[in-house]
Order: structure tokens, then C-alpha cells, then sequence
């Protein structure tokens, strides 16, 4: 009887509210007794709502390591997109499971013993990829249309002195204004503006004056107030989609003071 262990994932919190995973569980423990295999309680690893585009999974490290040491002889898993969406990562980690005398098995896959096998186990990853670039076109699409709108749940999150509101059956999602937090805002523009203050200055009163910062903890940063200051929420605009790939460009102090960028390359 073979030693192995059972690894489960889901990417999203739909998901992991529809219980997939526990039913991946149960498929994989009904498996491990087909193939005559012993999976200790402990080795049922799941990973819940990781991407498997990531290989930084707290559950595939712990199974990783398993493998390297020795302690398992078989990894179970329910299909080869569970164990990772990218095709590169699926090859990475059963080499690296190979290499450590671990055999690999799938549920929705079979082993691939012949080259045959091991072309459709290689379409089967790829096929898995492009759903998932599909699925990222749609959901940037998707925010781009809600930006359009107006509508906030394309942003990021609520700055300091909003709190973010979730949409409901009634309503579509909004900043609501925290007062506490608006009264620091407002008392920061004021020394910004009317009184001249720096933004070290700034950042020291809110620090002696001991003022929470947004997560409650931790101290104020200049970064953190200069970010305040330029951010264009607080006159009512928001931007979607403001970051742009583009060739690195290399500023040298003469171009910049004539307004000119220089490329690096």
C-alpha cells in the first residue's frame, strides 16, 4: 500500500460557499481507495481561494515538502488545473514530484504511461491556461464597462475617510463618508494648505497626536500623507485603468528640466 497525500484548491470564495472543495475531498478520498493507497488524515491538504496561476500556495508548500522528504509516495489531485492553471507549472511540479520517487495521479486525467497519454495530460494543461486568460479578458472587461458607469466596485478600495458599501439587491456599491476619519482629512489639507506646513510636519502631529491610521495600527508615513494629498477622490473624480506597460524610461536631470524623457533602451 502506497503512502500519499491529497491536495484539494479552490480559486474563489464562490467556490469555497458551494463546498467544490469538500467535494474534491471526498472524490479524492473514495480515489485514494481504488489505488490502494494510505492518505493519513493530516496529509488532506486543501488550499482555499489560492489562484492557481501562483505557485505561493500555504498547501502545495507543505505538499512540496512532503515529497521532499520522503514521506509520501503518491500525490492525489483531482484534475491537473487543481494542481496549477499554467501548463509550465503543471510540468514544474510533477518533474519536481518525480524526481522525489512521487507519482502523481488525477481523477479527470489519466496517467500518462505512453506518449499518447502524455500529449492529452500536456492539452488538457493548456486548454486549462487559456480559460483562465479567457476568464481574465472577460473580467477586465467587465470593469471596464462598470467604469464607464461611474459604478466603484471596479476601484480598489475605499481611501481613508470613506468606508467602501456593498452593492445590494436595492443598491450599487458606494463610499460612504466615515466622519472621523473626514475630520483628519479635512484638518490635514488645512495645514497643507492654509498654514503652509510640510508633509514631515504633517506626519509628525498626526504621530504625537497619536491619530489611528486606517488600519488602527502602526504610524503615519510621509508616503502615506503625500499619497492623501494627490489623491483626487477627495474633490469627487476616481480612474480606472491609469497604469499603462510601456517602455522603461530614463529621466536625467537635464531632460527633466526641460520636460523631456530619454529611453532607457
Amino acid at each position: 500500500m502506497k503512502t500519499a497525500a491529497i491536495y484539494a484548491r479552490v480559486s474563489s470564495d464562490k467556490q469555497k460557499e458551494e463546498n467544490t472543495i469538500a467535494s474534491q475531498t471526498s472524490a479524492l478520498i473514495a480515489f485514494a481507495r481504488e489505488q490502494n493507497c494510505d492518505v493519513p488524515a493530516e496529509w488532506v491538504i486543501e488550499d482555499d481561494g489560492y489562484s492557481g496561476a501562483s505557485l505561493l500556495r500555504p498547501g502545495l508548500e507543505r505538499l512540496r515538502d512532503l515529497a521532499a522528504e520522503g514521506r509520501i509516495q503518491a500525490v492525489l489531485v483531482y484534475a491537473p488545473d487543481r494542481l496549477s492553471r499554467r501548463y509550465a507549472h503543471q510540468i514544474l511540479l510533477i518533474e519536481e514530484f518525480a524526481r522525489a520517487g512521487v507519482e502523481v495521479l488525477f481523477i479527470r486525467s489519466r496517467r500518462a504511461a505512453t506518449p499518447e497519454d502524455e500529449l492529452l495530460l500536456q492539452f488538457q494543461g493548456m486548454i486549462a491556461e487559456y480559460e483562465r486568460a479567457q476568464i481574465l479578458e472577460r473580467s477586465r472587461r467587465g470593469k471596464r464597462h462598470r467604469a464607464l458607469q461611474g459604478q466603484v466596485s471596479v476601484l480598489s478600495g475605499a481611501p481613508f475617510g470613506y468606508r467602501y458599501k456593498r452593492k445590494t439587491d436595492h443598491s450599487a456599491a458606494y463610499y460612504e463618508i466615515d466622519e472621523r476619519q473626514a475630520g483628519i482629512v479635512r484638518w490635514v489639507y488645512e495645514l497643507y494648505t492654509a498654514k503652509s506646513h510640510s508633509i514631515g510636519a504633517i506626519t509628525r502631529l498626526l504621530n504625537e497626536r497619536q491619530i489611528p491610521t486606517a488600519k488602527e495600527t502602526g504610524r503615519w508615513e510621509r508616503s502615506t500623507v503625500w499619497a492623501m494629498l494627490r489623491n483626487p477622490a477627495y474633490k469627487g473624480t476616481a480612474c480606472f485603468g491609469k497604469t499603462r506597460i510601456a517602455p522603461r524610461m530614463r529621466v536625467t536631470r537635464p531632460l527633466r528640466l526641460r520636460g523631456r524623457r530619454r529611453s532607457s533602451q
